[in-house]
């Protein structure tokens, strides 16, 4: 290998959080008796100070958000179970009711970080050269809870970077109702989650090959559980909802555009957080793409990584990840099989990189170690920055090490392209590290992203700066590789 020194070149623009895109998320009081308190205070509302409140809410609220009127009233549908009379309340006051069980929410208050990058699904009218793309980012609000968020831009071609103005307004999508679960794969992952047994084969056994989440709800209660029954029919019966509830899909309004668009926590897996989602515009058997992310899900206790993926980026569907080799962070799927299989990088040991293979996205099973630790800059561990970049002259793969100090930087290795599990190239020096300007923030002395994008003969490379700001870098691809050949 050669020991030429190649830094890449910092081009901007940065982007750093904006407090003033606010979610309207649902409030949920401490107890369900503070909860009709809170509704009975509102009913006892003579109905002139109702309609008087409900007019400073709207006027106070209504500029900052789309559909509020919409919202308040969704909110009251869930929290009209706490309504001590069955006098339906008017229109007026349901919507007053809801907004008092509706808070907003900054989703990237603390930090806009790890981004990724895919080319977007519209790439029509476009100057020659020039590529629409979608950047992903790890948005972190109050109580460091992480959502995805969306930009996008255009990168000309001539290489010039413009982001797209966000809309000021922002939305969590709608669960699609009665998602189908398939049987067969629903037991599969059961059983590599060591779930199953006599009682989950009972329960699939009532349910038809493809079922709803509401059917299986309405299978276990009738199973007659208790707080007194077999306590391994009650790890079962909580198992087969757990993983039914982290497998679903969503959609956002379709006239809504990207930037508007959040993926906030909304399954018991990740809620504390949907964190550094690693887009890729994977290519299907027949010519078609399907954007995968894998993501970190965290509860507040576990991390485990786990499946995105979309069409559109406007509909999207969450997975579970099965087996073995599903545990730490930092999975990464190749852009396309490789010798009919799915190929990922990952990072079980919290030190090397690994490459493991697969038949079934779902499932993965054997790792094995394909780089460790060599140079001091990453002498504590290295992981993978993102999906392996398709070239002539191998699978590129931009990496993180870590340091003294536990100072992040970038580099970058390459694969075979027929055997990726030969290392062929290697930067022996950092591609990129935190300069003076990059040091402060959230966790400093870090520099970091989720996924790059080849532009032409140019790598273009969203990072992250102390977990605070996101901005981007661009260097040569054929100096990259002359520099690890």
């Amino acid at each position: 290998m050669k020991t030429t020194t190649l830094h890449a070149k910092r081009v901007g623009p940065t982007l750093t959080p904006d407090r003033s895109r606010v979610l309207m998320r649902p409030f949920r009081p401490t107890t369900d008796d503070i909860a009709r308190r809170i509704v009975a205070r509102v009913m006892a509302l003579p109905a002139t100070e109702a309609a008087r409140l409900l007019a400073q809410v709207l006027a106070e609220f209504g500029n900052r958000h789309e559909h509020v009127e919409r919202i308040f009233r969704a909110h009251y549908e869930q929290a009209a179970i706490y309504l001590e009379t069955d006098e339906q309340p008017s229109l007026e006051r349901q919507i007053l009711i809801g907004s008092y069980f509706t808070h907003e929410y900054s989703p990237e208050s603390a930090a806009l970080f790890n981004p990724s990058i895919v080319p977007h699904p519209d790439q029509s009218g476009l100057p020659e050269g020039a590529l629409r793309f979608i950047l992903s980012l790890r948005a972190t609000g109050e109580g460091h809870i992480s959502s995805i968020t969306f930009r996008t831009g255009l990168l000309s071609a001539q290489q010039d970077i413009t982001l797209t103005p966000p809309v000021p307004f922002v939305m969590e999508p709608a669960r699609v109702p009665n998602t189908a679960y398939a049987k067969g794969l629903f037991a599969h992952k059961l059983e590599e989650a060591g779930v199953q047994n006599d009682f989950c084969r009972r329960v699939l056994d009532k349910l038809h090959d493809d079922f709803t989440l509401k059917e299986l709800r309405q299978v276990l209660l009738a199973s007659g559980l208790t707080d007194t029954s077999d306590a391994t029919a009650i790890r079962a019966a909580r198992g087969i909802l757990l993983l039914a509830e982290s497998n679903y899909e969503v959609n956002f309004a379709p006239d809504s555009r990207i930037s508007q668009r959040v993926l906030f926590p909304s399954a018991p897996s990740q809620s504390n957080g949907i964190e550094d989602a690693r887009f890729v515009r994977f290519r299907n058997d027949d010519g078609s793409f399907t954007y995968y992310a894998t993501y970190t899900a965290y509860d507040g206790k576990i991390t485990l990584p786990q499946l995105l993926q979309t069409p559109d980026f406007a509909h999207f569907k969450f997975s579970t990840l099965n087996g073995p080799a599903v545990q730490n962070k930092g999975m990464a799927l190749f852009p396309r099989k490789i010798n009919g299989q799915y190929a990922m990088l990952s990072r079980q040991d919290d030190e090397n990189i690994l490459i493991m293979f697969s038949d079934n996205i779902h499932f993965w099973q054997t790792p094995k170690v394909l780089l460790s630790p060599a140079q001091p800059w990453e002498f504590i561990k290295i992981g993978n920055c993102g999906s392996p970049i398709e070239t002539e002259a191998g699978w590129l793969v931009l990496s993180h090490g870590v340091g003294a100090m536990r100072k992040y930087c970038l580099g970058a290795f390459l694969l075979d392209l027929n055997d990726p599990t030969r290392v062929i190239g290697r930067l022996r020096e950092p591609l990129l590290s935190p300069n003076e300007a990059e040091r402060e923030g959230y966790v400093p002395n870090v520099v970091y992203t989720c996924g790059a994008l080849l532009h032409g003969r140019e790598l273009v490379i969203p990072y992250a700066m102390s977990d605070s700001a996101t901005s981007f870098a661009t260097v040569p691809l054929d100096e990259l590789l002359a520099a690890m050949s």
